[in-house]
């Protein structure tokens, strides 16, 4: 009897640290494409003849995109498999970034950054999938660290990296890197990443199915209240970092190779807080280290607050705040996100998905509207940034507190909250009542 060929018989499984680096750099094309853009903003407009709002359109626009498609490309992975939609996206990136690079008006850039939105998130959404699929237990748990440990410094190093190939070459240089970047990656994966998912276990593609689901889990209150609270405690970030040139550029008047003053002190501050919320959440659990984060955050908001209410913003102080308030979400939010999917067990897929799809909506959001309202003004900044994490501490206290009001009287069964649950037909989840219990975790 012979043996069966492999299906990539050129392909060499990655293992270790080189697994790592590979799904990493595939995490980071993301954000990488956010951060490096924002010192170019300025020249952008300049280059096209438009104001400073209209520039902003092609990164709240490539947003929406990257929004949209997170609700698809963990779906799309289970029904055709991992490698097909990490090597389809990274292709249509590739285009859309060499496109926007060659972009001749404003509208042809816009429509390419809107289809590198769409191609964007393939990677971090399939990645994780990747990792779920090659190991168990604590394995995965370490693993993903690892890969958020590297992912991290993408938001740091981006906008440097941008600012100066913009001082140098030109804002159409930073497209042309990315070009560089995702060929690159593509031809790693095609050497390196082998399929991951067997055919045997693939679930079949059933929009229709899926859209029931999506719809089902949306009628969960207590589920919806959560992703709410992380989308809105998140906007801070969403807020600074959709501001970038303009805080740094109009607001700090520093140049545009000095968006490490912004940059740094938050990705540290949610560096050193992630570490904290581990070792918190041990001791105390995911709630305490919520309360903890949510309290830092918002404390850090108030004088954020009160530091720009008189006077002009000046470095050191003006970025202060923000790392505290970096620190206090870095606590909070592995905790929030644990309770929030905990409340979908048997869909957690579906929960991350919609979760993350909140976040980039409101991140989209919050980039079309700030040049309207808070555009060269730290008080404004600042007071949006205060709002932000207030609504997401409110929206937190009344996804928890019927958690708590059902704990203390357990024999009282309240309405049935739909919640998803295997089906035994098929792959696909189904629909059933869940009690409201505290969610375990």
């Amino acid at each position: 009897m012979t043996r069966a060929r492999p299906r990539h018989p050129r392909v060499r499984r990655l293992r270790g640290a080189g697994l790592t680096a590979l799904l990493a750099a595939l995490a980071m094309i993301g954000p990488f494409a956010t951060d490096s853009y924002l010192p170019a903003l300025p020249h952008v407009a300049r280059a096209f003849g438009v104001g400073d709002e209209s520039a902003q359109m092609t990164l709240s626009a490539y947003l929406m995109g990257y929004a949209a498609m997170t609700l698809l490309y963990g779906t799309l992975s289970d029904a055709f498999g991992r490698r097909p939609v990490i090597v389809g996206g990274l292709a249509i990136f590739t285009l859309a970034s060499a496109g926007a690079a060659a972009s001749p008006s404003f509208g042809a850039l816009l429509a390419w950054r809107v289809l590198q939105g769409l191609s964007a998130g393939a990677g971090i959404v399939v990645g994780q999938a990747i990792v779920r699929d090659r190991f168990r237990g604590a394995a995965v748990q370490r693993m993903l660290s690892n890969i958020m440990m590297v992912f991290a410094l993408a938001p740091a190093a981006a906008p440097v990296v941008g600012g100066q190939l913009d001082a140098h070459w030109g804002w159409r240089s930073i497209f042309a890197l990315l070009a560089l970047f995702a060929a690159a990656l593509l031809a790693a994966c095609l050497r390196w990443l082998p399929e991951s998912l067997a055919p045997e276990h693939r679930q079949p593609w059933r929009p229709r199915a899926l859209a029931r689901h999506y719809a089902s889990a949306l009628r969960h209150r207590r589920f919806v209240l959560g992703i709410v609270a992380n989308g809105c405690a998140f906007g801070g970030f969403a807020l600074y970092i959709s501001c970038a040139a303009n805080f740094v550029m109009h607001v700090l008047h520093r140049p545009a190779t000095a968006f490490a003053w912004l940059f740094v002190p938050m990705i540290a501050g949610v560096m050193l807080g992630s570490a904290a919320s581990a070792r918190l959440a041990t001791r105390a659990g995911a709630a305490a280290s919520v309360r903890v984060g949510l309290g830092t955050a918002w404390l850090a908001a108030l004088i954020n607050l009160a530091s720009n209410a008189h006077g002009a913003a000046a470095l050191p102080w003006a970025v202060v705040p923000i790392g505290v308030y970096a620190f206090g979400m870095g606590i909070a939010m592995p905790g929030m996100s644990a309770i929030t999917q905990a409340h979908l067990p048997h869909a957690r897929g579906l929960a991350a998905s919609l979760q993350s799809f909140v976040q980039m909506a409101l991140f989209a959001c919050i980039a079309a509207a700030a040049p309207h309202f808070v555009f060269d003004s730290a008080w404004r900044m600042a007071l949006a940034h205060a709002g932000a994490v207030t609504l997401g501490a409110l929206c937190w206290w009344r996804a928890v507190a019927p958690a708590s009001m059902a704990a203390a009287t357990p024999a009282v069964t309240s309405a049935a909250t739909p919640a998803i649950a295997p089906d035994p037909r098929g792959h696909q989840a189904a629909i059933r009542p869940q009690t409201r219990s505290r969610p375990e975790i």
